[in-house]
């Protein structure tokens, strides 16, 4: 049993400041569908749990003249129906309502999603089942099980929204304690499975900004055994500009974002090839590796065919 502090933040200055106080012992706490499933598997056993689901400032959604700015702590209920959404990217509240089931998406928020462990069928067990299995490299083990004997951590990225929001060119406004920054969402995602993100210990995600690129379209797919409550075993978002523009975004099948860019004069098989190929997949889901494997290319050429590409 934890021995638990729960402190609630009302400011993003509060929240920083009881991060300082207690470093290397807290988890900041939003929606809690992620860490509160975590901690009850034990694999988070952080000490104090700071609050932040009470900040106003980070539920506001407002257009800029350049950028939709959304913030972190919207939840994908309110995120999925607001106007500007569905103005503007309606593929963004086609990510939002893949993720897990209606009731999860009332508390879970934009921000909890975009930092979302990465996952394993080897780690994201009870405390028991990890110790009778043996501990994997994500969990105190000294190799990854799924990898085979590997020390490298194959726990895949599994965010839906960050996938859509990276084919939109989206960047994340963090605050840490040195002062705020925007930079390319994908740039905070390191491809490390125990450590997934590269942000500073204290930061928060205080919004995302999109650019206001009218005339782009994006395709997005899922695969998922259930479409409620499983997590994904494939992502894919494929979206194109009116210059003709090309990003793949893939999500599920790497410790990071997979993305591949190009142009509508490129060979379309060629950039389905890179995608593979980037992709680094172990049997750690309830899909084959194969089958995983497979879809990418099934996806991708019905995305190109959807968005009539080649």
């Amino acid at each position: 049993m934890l021995n638990e502090t729960y402190i609630k933040a009302s400011t993003v200055e509060q929240a920083q400041s009881l991060a300082r106080e207690h470093k290397g012992c807290f988890r900041y706490l939003a929606g809690g569908t992620d860490v509160m499933v975590n901690r009850f598997q034990g694999n988070d056993t952080a000490g104090v749990l700071i609050d932040i689901s009470g900040i106003p400032a980070l539920k506001d959604v407002f257009i800029t003249d350049q950028h939709l700015v959304i913030g972190a702590l919207i939840s994908l209920q309110d995120l999925s129906v607001h106007s500007a959404i569905s103005d503007h990217f309606p593929v963004l509240a086609k990510a939002v309502n893949s993720v897990a089931s209606p009731t999860i998406r009332k508390t879970a928020t934009l921000g909890g999603n975009l930092l979302c462990e990465n996952r394993c069928i080897f780690y994201n067990q009870s405390e028991w089942w990890r110790e009778a299995t043996g501990y994997c490299l994500k969990s105190n083990g000294s190799v990854c099980l799924a990898g085979g004997g590997s020390k490298h951590c194959f726990a895949k990225f599994v965010s839906d929204t960050a996938v859509s929001l990276i084919s939109l060119n989206a960047c994340v406004e963090l605050s840490d304690f040195s002062g705020t920054s925007i930079k390319p969402l994908e740039s905070i995602y390191t491809g490390n499975g125990i450590n997934p993100v590269g942000i500073s210990p204290g930061a928060i995600i205080k919004a995302i900004h999109i650019p206001l690129i009218k005339a782009i379209r994006i395709v997005y797919k899922k695969l998922r055994k259930r479409e409620t409550l499983d997590f994904t075993s494939l992502t894919t978002a494929v979206s194109v500009t009116r210059e003709g523009d090309i990003r793949i975004v893939l999500g599920g099948v790497h410790a990071k974002p997979v993305i591949v860019d190009g142009h509508a004069g490129d060979d379309l098989h060629t950039m389905i090839a890179e995608a593979v190929s980037r992709s680094r997949m172990v049997d750690n889901d309830t899909y084959s590796r194969k089958y995983r494997k497979d879809m990418i290319t099934v996806f991708l050429e019905r995305s190109f065919n959807e968005l009539q590409l080649g």
